[in-house]
This record gives structure tokens, sequence and C-alpha cells, in this order.
């Protein structure tokens, strides 16, 4: 079975409810809510999947970019936001059933991390998404970005 079309389910317009943990990695509780939109489109004949990410209370706003390799069957996320820079490493995996789990690892205030994107609770009218980080190369997790999306269009 090939994951060519994991992504298929996001491509449309969705409303976003985020929860954020204020400080990540710092032993924090503090956790805050906003509303986002999100416009998701397939790109490259269907082998990629594009999304606007706007959440203009709190000033961000994004782009995720996927790519399916189907020499390795699986799916390479990059995330680029307006603050600047280049694309980030990629979270590297792919959706199984209703749920998905992308790995990659970054720096986060100088220190390196690995990071997870988890996509679970997939339906057609929604989907959760996740972020976590770890210190101690996935020993440990601490969530610090829950999304639950529900489909405008």
């Amino acid at each position: 079975m090939t994951h060519a079309h994991d992504f298929d389910f996001y491509v449309g317009t969705w409303q976003i409810h985020n929860r954020r943990l204020r400080n990540a990695l710092a032993d924090s509780t503090d956790w805050y809510e906003f509303e986002a939109t999100s416009r998701a489109r397939p790109v490259l004949g269907g082998t990629g999947n594009f999304d606007e990410f706007d959440a203009p209370s709190e000033g961000i706003s994004g782009l995720t970019l996927r790519l399916f390799d189907p020499e390795r069957d699986e799916w390479l996320l990059y995330w680029a936001g307006s603050q600047g820079g280049p694309l980030g490493p990629p979270q590297v995996g792919r959706i199984n059933g209703n749920r998905g789990e992308f790995y990659g690892d970054d720096v986060f205030d100088g220190r390196p991390i690995r990071v997870v994107y988890i996509w679970s609770e997939i339906t057609p009218t929604s989907a959760r998404w996740e972020q976590a980080f770890s210190l101690d190369m996935g020993e440990t997790w601490e969530t610090n970005w829950i999304m639950e999306s529900t489909r405008i269009d």
C-alpha cells in the first residue's frame, strides 16, 4: 500500500482552534488559545500538498510544504514562518489509518531537539495535529502545540 494520498483529506479550507504552550521546554504549564485558518491545495500533480496557515491575532503566518517520496513511501513536511529564514529540516513519516507520525531533528533556543508531528482523529471534516519536542532523542516528549481543525469547505 502506498502512502501517496495520505494528505488528500487536508485539501480545502479549515478553521483551526489552537492550544499552545507559552514557553516550550521550560517546565511551563501556561497554555493559551487562539483561532487560525488554513488553506491547503495539491501541488506537483498530487505528489505534494501546500497549505498556508494564518493566525492574525497572534501575528503568526506560515506555510507547510508536504512532498511525497515514492522510493521511501514517506512524506517530507517542511514549515516556514513569516519570521523569515530558510525552510526548516523536514519531519518525515506517513499516515497509517487515521494516525500519522512525522519525526525530525531541529534546534530550539540553541539546543538540539527531536520533533514529532502527530496527525490523528482524521475524518473528512476534522483532524487533530500535535507538536512535541524532546531533549533526549525521543525518550521523553513535551507536547507544546495542539490544533483542532474543522473543515470550512
